[in-house]
């Protein structure tokens, strides 16, 4: 059971911050990842719509034998991550929880803003994670519905996009917040722009990091972290191998060797 891989999803290739995330704690364990390419963004479709697509991934992810499953897409685990843990008879884990943990450890004022798809934030599920740490936290929620098919497209130095981050955040950041949730798995890969834009003194919350570390504690907990050796990277998509495997190369660093389509129907 140790040997088993962990699995990782996303609607795309954002999910990849997550599988280096938790590559660089736990080097030695073997990793599955499915982007769900032909049907990205999840940001812009009706709970059922994303319900129903996160079930077949996460369905077919647990058919590769996984020992968990980490719901690296923050739409799929506002939406999605109790249908998906009832569907499955492994340990699964959001990244709502871990980035609103981070945050609330975080903010000095108690003011803390959100950034993310349209699903994302009229779910709530990121206020309410954080009102559950912090009952007096005063939250600034803000859908950044672009941004998600910007990262895609491979734009993320564009001049294009730095123009729509700044339309999107220029109210954000005169609310006062001093803390800023990438509450995207896309949105890491716009750092740089988001931190130019809100300047030095509002700190970015970056999810990956804490779910690797949750990740971790959850397979310490049941006795299933797996020990020495390199652990395997397989990787999988449901459209457009190819450039997949282009853009995560060129624009992450990723070491993908190859990319295996599974198409669904």
């Amino acid at each position: 059971m140790k040997n088993r891989p962990i699995g990782i999803f996303d609607s795309g290739l954002g999910g990849l911050t997550v599988l280096q995330a938790v590559s660089r704690r736990m080097p030695e364990e073997n990793l599955v990842y499915f982007g769900d390419t032909a049907h990205v963004p999840y940001g812009s479709k009706s709970r059922e719509t994303v319900t129903r697509y996160s079930l077949e991934v996460a369905r077919f992810l647990a058919g590769r034998r996984i020992k968990a499953l980490v719901v690296a897409c923050n739409t799929s685990s506002a939406l999605a991550l109790d249908a998906v843990a009832r569907s499955l008879d492994v340990p699964v884990l959001g990244v709502i929880q871990p980035g609103a943990d981070a945050a609330a450890a975080a903010t000095r004022s108690g003011r803390v803003g959100i950034i993310g798809t349209e699903a994302t934030i009229a779910s709530g599920a990121y206020t309410a994670a954080l009102k559950a740490r912090l009952p007096r936290v005063r939250v600034a929620p803000l859908a950044c519905p672009l941004f998600v098919p910007l990262v895609e497209e491979g734009w993320w130095g564009h001049r294009a996009t730095a123009l729509v981050a700044r339309h999107y955040l220029g109210a954000l950041r005169r609310s006062g917040i001093d803390t800023l949730i990438l509450g995207c798995t896309h949105y890491p890969l716009l750092k740089g722009v988001v931190r130019r834009v809100m300047g030095p003194r509002v700190r970015l919350i970056d999810s990956a990091e804490q779910t690797a570390l949750e990740t971790e504690r959850l397979l310490l907990s049941l006795g299933l972290r797996r020990q020495g050796g390199r652990g395997t990277r397989r990787f999988f998509v449901s459209d457009a191998p190819k450039r997949f495997l282009k853009l995560a190369r060129r624009l992450l660093g990723v070491r993908v060797g190859t990319v295996e389509l599974h198409a669904f129907d």
